[in-house]
């Protein structure tokens, strides 16, 4: 004999059964019947202008959709970009936004597209103790939107939202070096810290990474180097408290700033 579920449950089986069939046909849209351009354009505006984004975008869509090869079509893809944009869905921005790129790199429009990709990146930054992906995304975007469009408000914006991209991005070789030096990982947080002198100089993080610099290659008991990181931070960031910690941590081992030799890495890093 076949298994039997109980009275009770069987109902109760049933009616979830029909609440998710119900629930099913409630989330799908009806379909967005076949209208002029301008007519499927207006009313895909006035919902975004109403606050209903997830409409506003499936309405563009259905333009470029219904009328792929009208000038109504075009300006919908950006504006279905824009409308996941608001809707924080950067994974549904992102690729409306490449293929506006791509398919109309001339459009007037093409400022804006840029730019709009790169804040979808830069919105999604994440703390410097979790994968700088986005950061790094973010970055190369804003970086295109400045050279390729040097002269608008958009490559001006793009310039300052850089700069904190590069202070973040140093932050986390920051946060990597700080661990490694902990563990007595010495050569991996040189490495870190280079990168940030090297790489992220004009930074808030350039005056610690010196003095790590001097603490690791101090613990290698490489002096040479460790003074010429003295050095360059005191020439740097003469009233930096790092300046007079790694002045102290020199003076304790009778050693002193110095030059760089014309061999170190140090000699061109400022």
């Amino acid at each position: 004999m076949g298994f039997r579920m109980p009275g009770l449950l069987r109902s109760v089986a049933l009616c979830a059964g029909l609440a998710i069939a119900l629930a099913a046909c409630a989330s799908e849209e009806p379909e967005i019947p076949e209208q002029p351009a301008e007519v499927l354009y207006t009313n895909a505006l006035n919902a975004l202008e109403e606050g209903r984004a997830p409409q506003a975008a499936r309405m563009f869509e259905e333009v470029e959709r219904q009328h792929p090869y009208s000038s109504w079509a075009t300006q919908a893809l950006i504006m279905a970009a824009y409308s996941y944009y608001l809707m924080d869905d950067y994974d549904s921005a992102i690729p409306a936004l490449e293929n506006f790129i791509q398919l109309h790199p001339g459009n007037r429009n093409a400022a804006y597209a840029f730019y709009l990709r790169a804040l979808c990146y830069y919105e999604q930054i994440a703390d410097v103790t979790r994968d700088q992906g986005n950061t790094e995304e973010a970055q190369r975007a804003l970086s295109d939107v400045v050279a390729r469009f040097p002269n608008t408000p958009y490559a001006r914006d793009a310039s300052l939202k850089l700069d904190l991209v590069r202070d973040h991005l140093a932050g986390k070789e920051m946060e990597i070096g700080r661990y490694y030096l902990q563990r007595d990982m010495f050569l991996a947080a040189i490495n870190r810290f280079r990168t940030v002198v090297e790489r992220y100089q004009t930074t808030t993080h350039v005056p610690e990474a010196l003095h790590r610099l001097v603490e690791a290659y101090l613990s290698l008991g490489i002096t040479d180097e460790a003074q010429a990181a003295g050095a360059v931070l005191g020439y740097n960031y003469p009233g930096s408290a790092w300046y007079l910690d790694s002045y102290a941590l020199l003076a304790s081992r009778n050693l002193q700033p110095e030059e760089p030799d014309e061999g170190s890495w140090l000699q061109g890093a400022f």
